[in-house]
């Protein structure tokens, strides 16, 4: 059974985070039974609720969206195309739980931020992008082309943006590539290609354009939350919020977990609220499905707000306190000048960024597909190594930025310049694959827990959180935007050798 399928990946992608927490938390730096308990709970909680909600996105939400590309691309008409996925892209990003864990988790250290504001910032940028994603598309583009124009724009955006905003921005661009948004605007994309490479006129490789919308797309909110900044006056908190033992000391673990669910349901009805209204939309005036899909639909939204809901309970419940507790803990361990206490903080990252893309169920979707895309000639086993090696640097530099307030822009500029660089030299199908890929390595489990762990490492550490931990994100979703593309290079000249030796 499929459900049985998504259960046991969702297992090993949380188990892992899991027994490392315990195994810190019960040695080195003590979280307390409490909050330990409540770590498992809502770690429970979360894999039982991505799990569902994975399922209903693959058979409610998955189908509506190829369908959707595939009919808007049929009626021949551009403005409606571009119309209609604006809406699809907002209310996606609306929908997406890793925009709604990002932004619950910048409103507690920005201040002046108004969280569903900053949510219809998210995710206009991500549907003004979709639009133009679409319109490479339709009017055959270079990709690499358009990515480096709207990189330009964006980091010369940044530069203007608050420094309080600045790193927030690029950690939004990574959260919404999650597993709501991306299989949604990949199915889109498949669609519109599907359609197109019918068309007698169209030559371009359709494989080519089913990739790179989801690279397009996530630029989108980078820049929207670059604009909100400029137009919102920031006003920030020195201190992250500390973990609520007092609270759970009176309330109890189940007194917790309880006092949350009516806010989490009103959570979840919004952000879902508008995907049945688009179905119903939709349906009415362009799909005209039959009962069982929509049927099949119904059911797939019903699981998929099931899931939200656990999945944000848990996280809310105790995953995120714990990983901030433990960053804390560590962090204060470290403060005060080098040593083996520094050394353990920075070893904790490499092992939770190691973890955690080995761990991410959309990794190894990726994997595989770039071994289909080499022929085999890139393993799966090389991707792992070198997106683990990369992320697990990303995150260990993020807690060393933290420790030592470096600035951001030291990182980002050479990763993206590189990047960028790479694609003159790359195979159009693995650049448009990298930058799809960017969001994937930061999945559920960065923007929960790895974001909470540099929060509080930073805040014990006497660093600005706002400043020098936000970014974490950004970090991890640059690298596969190299790693992709060198693997794409490499087996570029495997080719060109394979070709020789056939030829002699």
């Amino acid at each position: 059974m499929n459900l049985l399928v998504k259960l046991k990946e969702t297992v090993l992608s949380v188990l892992p985070i899991m027994a490392l927490v315990l195994l810190l938390g019960l040695t080195v730096a003590p979280l307390g039974a409490q909050l330990l308990v409540r770590f498992v709970i809502g770690g429970i909680l979360l894999m039982l609720g991505l799990t569902l909600f994975l399922q209903g996105v693959d058979i409610g939400i998955l189908p509506i969206g190829e369908k959707i590309g595939s009919a808007l691309t049929s009626k021949r008409n551009l403005l409606l195309l571009l119309g209609a996925s604006f809406v699809i892209g907002f209310m996606v990003t609306v929908a997406e739980p890793d925009v709604q864990v990002l932004t619950g988790q910048i409103q507690k250290v920005v201040s002046s931020v108004n969280r569903w504001g900053m949510v219809i910032m998210i995710a206009s940028g991500v549907a003004l992008f979709m639009m133009l994603g679409l319109l490479r598309t339709m009017l055959n583009w270079p990709l690499s082309v358009v990515l480096i124009i709207a990189y330009v724009l964006l980091f010369a955006l940044a530069f203007l943006c608050p420094k309080e905003y600045q790193a927030v921005a690029f950690d939004s661009g990574g959260a919404t590539t999650g597993p709501m948004t991306v299989p949604f605007i990949m199915a889109l994309g498949v669609g519109v290609a599907a359609v197109r490479s019918g068309d007698k006129n169209n030559r371009h490789d359709s494989n080519e354009d089913s990739f790179g919308l989801t690279g397009i797309a996530s630029i989108g909110p980078i820049a929207a939350v670059c604009v909100y900044g400029l137009l919102n006056s920031a006003s920030t908190d020195s201190q992250v919020q500390a973990s609520d033992a007092a609270v759970e000391q009176i309330s109890g673990i189940a007194g917790k977990f309880f006092s949350l669910i009516p806010h989490v349901l009103k959570e979840v009805s919004l952000a879902l609220l508008p995907l049945l209204v688009m179905f119903a939309v939709f349906q009415i005036t362009l799909l005209k499905l039959p009962k069982g899909q929509i049927r099949r639909t119904v059911i797939g939204l019903a699981y998929s707000f099931v899931g939200l809901s656990l999945f944000l309970l848990g996280v809310n419940g105790g995953f995120m306190d714990a990983g901030q507790e433990l960053g804390q803990k560590l962090g204060s361990l470290a403060q005060g000048g080098f040593s083996g206490y520094t050394v353990l903080l920075i070893l904790a990252a490499l092992l939770f960024g190691a973890i955690v893309v080995c761990a991410e169920p959309a990794v190894w979707v990726l994997t595989e597909q770039v071994e289909d895309l080499s022929s085999g000639n890139i393993s799966r086993r090389a991707m792992l190594t070198a997106l683990s090696a990369g992320v697990a640097v990303s995150v260990s530099l993020s807690v060393v930025r933290g420790l030592l307030g470096f600035n951001l822009w030291f990182i980002l500029i050479p990763g993206y310049a590189i990047a960028l660089a790479l694609s003159f030299f790359c195979p159009p199908m693995f650049t448009a694959v990298a930058f799809d890929s960017g969001g994937v390595a930061s999945g559920p489990m960065t923007s929960t827990f790895i974001l909470s762990f540099t929060l509080g490492a930073s805040s014990a550490s006497g660093g600005n959180p706002v400043t020098d931990a936000f970014g974490v994100i950004a970090l991890v979703a640059m690298t596969p935007l190299i790693a992709i593309q060198v693997l794409g290079i490499t087996y570029k000249f495997k080719l060109r050798k394979l070709k020789k030796t056939g030829a002699a």
